[in-house]
């Protein structure tokens, strides 16, 4: 005989995935200016409002997204919605994420001469860059907190050293994120060796 799911169970996942495919949606629709913008937007609403997802975990998912390839939007809402519901949650949040930005350039495209060559629209453009570059700064900050206080040298170093490889010698970004994920993992081993030694001389 087939177990049937509890009808409040069912009625939850319901809610559950109307409420993932609704926020990327709004998510997806309020962001400009590059897959960054919806970090701190997803960080808010999936960490700050809903508790779905941990401060340490979202910054996990973002640094998977970021380092896979794809527009870092579409790979941090799948990751969001795997972790909060599984397939069946990334599939409703990167069709949530994908939608709203094929509609407005669906419409932009029929507009496109228009829009182009509008003084007011690319003054608005303008003053958008200056917001996405206020919020990306937030979410360096906030997000960079974390690490702040693990007071571990390690991570300060990785940091600075990304930031000043890519800023000041040009190099690849790809050979940047392959070498701290290197680092990251033997860093990562170590401490499990000394975790592992701990536990062994205090047996």
């Amino acid at each position: 005989m087939k177990n049937l799911e509890n009808p409040e169970n069912l009625e939850n996942k319901k809610l559950k995935y109307r409420k993932l495919f609704l926020s990327t949606f709004q998510l997806s629709a309020c962001t400009f200016g590059g897959g960054f913008v919806i970090i701190p937007l997803m960080r808010k609403k999936f960490v700050e409002e809903l508790h779905w997802i941990g401060e340490q975990e979202m910054m996990d998912l973002t640094a998977i997204a970021q380092s896979s390839p794809g527009a870092i939007a579409v790979n941090a809402s799948i990751l969001v919605g795997y972790h909060a519901a599984g397939v069946p949650g990334a599939l409703l949040t990167v069709f949530g994420t994908v939608l709203p930005p094929l509609i407005i350039i669906s419409v932009i495209s029929l507009f496109y001469q228009a829009f182009r060559d509008n003084a007011i629209v690319n003054m608005a453009m303008t003053g958008m860059l200056a917001g996405v570059a206020a919020v990306i700064c937030d979410v360096v900050i906030t997000m960079g907190k974390s690490i702040w206080k693990q007071k571990r040298l390690l991570p300060l170093l990785v940091l600075a050293a990304s930031f000043a490889g890519v800023r000041f010698f040009n190099i690849n970004i790809i050979f940047v994120i392959l070498l701290c994920g290197i680092v990251g993992a033997c860093d990562t081993l170590v401490q499990m060796h000394k975790k592992g030694a701990g536990k062994n001389d205090l047996s």
